[in-house]
């Protein structure tokens, strides 16, 4: 129960928490102006290993560590102790790295002493919030919550201020071959590319022709619903009963609505709809949400 209020809590109530830790206080003047705990030599800074952040752009850090050589840090880096002296990163490890490159010897920081469960809580939901992951890394923080702190897509939905659908899409990312995720977390494919990949026969091949013809979202979704098709007919001659493009639509739009792989066979006025699901999860979601129906 206690756990259950703690998540409810932490829904209503991070996103303003992050924004007091790490925004700039405002003075008479009207100027940002940083109020940090203190400064700490940047040496004595390590980033959080379980930061679900792993990419950052070059470019970027290099033009924010013109920025701060020119004006410093405006927004101070959370930390919390670690050890005697010494502290990790809950959220602003782009600052610090962009730092290190403008050779500061010391920065700002905020120490929140938080344990390891809130750390990586604020760490998601601060990346999450500011656009900062990729989908890949936005998908294995996910995990990783459901995982080691047993929360469930909903609990995911309310505290990121997203779907659950959105929480589900995001996890079905995780099905996909290494080759795919590489190319997802360098921004070759996009969230959406990578989603109409997931149930096909051979994703990375399909991947590869995706990003060497440079298609869209619709046209991947078409070339992998006929490699599906494939695989449950592979008969090469013309099938007559082909679905249309109304019914691929559709498929599409249940699939995306409940994170799960959707078929909708027509016939005359009558026909079927099938949900294929992989967990006790998956199906407790489907019966709450026809139940609510």
């Amino acid at each position: 129960m206690n756990d259950d209020l703690s998540k409810r809590r932490l829904g209503r109530g991070l996103a303003a928490l992050i924004g007091e830790m790490d925004q700039p206080t405002p003075v008479e003047t009207g100027r940002p102006s940083v109020n940090p705990d203190r400064l700490v030599p940047i040496e004595f800074i390590s980033r959080n290993p379980r930061n679900p952040r792993r990419y950052f752009d070059e470019t970027e850090l290099h033009d924010l560590a013109s920025s701060i050589r020119q004006h410093g840090i405006v927004q101070p880096v959370v930390v919390r102790t670690a050890s005697t002296d010494r502290f990790e990163i809950i959220a602003g490890e782009r600052r610090w790295r962009a730092a290190q490159l403008a050779g500061l010897i010391e920065i700002p920081v905020i120490v929140r002493d938080v344990d390891d469960k809130t750390a990586l809580e604020i760490a998601i939901v601060e990346n999450v919030q500011r656009a900062d992951l990729n989908p890949l890394e936005e998908a294995l923080g996910y995990e990783q919550l459901i995982a080691e702190h047993g929360y469930t897509q909903n609990d995911l939905g309310e505290i990121i201020g997203k779907s659950r659908s959105h929480v589900a899409n995001s996890l079905r990312l995780l099905k996909l071959p290494d080759p795919v995720r590489d190319m997802l977390a360098a921004g070759s494919l996009s969230a959406g590319h990578a989603r109409a990949l997931v149930s096909t026969s051979d994703p990375a091949t399909l991947a590869r022709t995706i990003v060497s013809k440079g298609m869209s979202v619709r046209d991947a979704e078409r070339l992998a619903q006929n490699d599906i098709k494939a695989q449950s007919d592979p008969r090469p001659a013309a099938r007559k009963d082909d679905k249309d493009s109304d019914t691929l639509a559709l498929e599409r739009t249940l699939s995306d609505t409940l994170g799960l792989d959707v078929s909708i066979n027509h016939r005359g006025n009558g026909g079927q709809v099938k949900i294929s699901y992989k967990t006790l999860e998956q199906l407790e979601e489907i019966c709450r949400l026809l139940e609510r129906r």
